[in-house]
């Protein structure tokens, strides 16, 4: 993470970007890496093992807008724990940021995971499934889902960094 920001996924980039720790450059070189590496691991797999990775897929048995409501919802959490964790001053040089970002995307994973296929990140959806769309291995047809793993999590990002200034601000305010 001292390398190279420990930037993994879109949605929180874009979290990071808004809250103004990145430069626009910067986060798309990371949003766009991020995304062709997905690609390039879901291709990859693909060759190795000759069947499809499976990209993260909705419950279709409910209205499509709650899968929608999940990856937002969740993203949200885990942007917000980034950016209260891993960029704030009060938080810098702290050991904890790792079991909070990753007990974040867990409890997301068991509470939410099968109603969206649990995603929370752009670049989880739009790699395996492009890659299965490129292969056509996957009989399920999931490009029609595409949308949800991108509006969901930057939607959810993005409503997490003006929750995070929003915040602050009032934090601010009472200090």
């Amino acid at each position: 993470g001292h390398i190279s920001g420990a930037h993994y996924n879109p949605a929180v980039t874009l979290a990071i970007l808004i809250r103004g720790k990145i430069s626009g450059k910067d986060a798309g070189i990371y949003m766009t890496t991020q995304i062709l590496g997905a690609f390039a691991a879901a291709m990859l797999y693909n060759q190795i093992w000759g069947i499809s990775i499976g990209g993260p897929k909705p419950n279709t048995d409910i209205n499509i807008l709650k899968p929608l409501a999940i990856e937002m919802i969740f993203t949200f959490a885990l942007a917000l724990v980034v950016l209260s964790v891993a960029t704030s001053k009060k938080t810098a040089g702290n050991h904890y940021y790792g079991i909070a970002i990753g007990c974040t995307v867990l409890a997301g994973a068991i509470a939410g995971g099968g109603i969206s296929g649990g995603a929370f990140n752009p670049s989880v959806g739009i790699g395996p499934i492009l890659a299965d769309q490129f292969f056509g291995s996957c009989h399920c047809n999931p490009i029609q889902f595409l949308w949800i793993y991108i509006v969901g999590p930057f939607t959810g990002g993005a409503a997490a960094a003006i929750a995070f200034r929003i915040i602050n601000q009032i934090g601010r305010a009472h200090v």
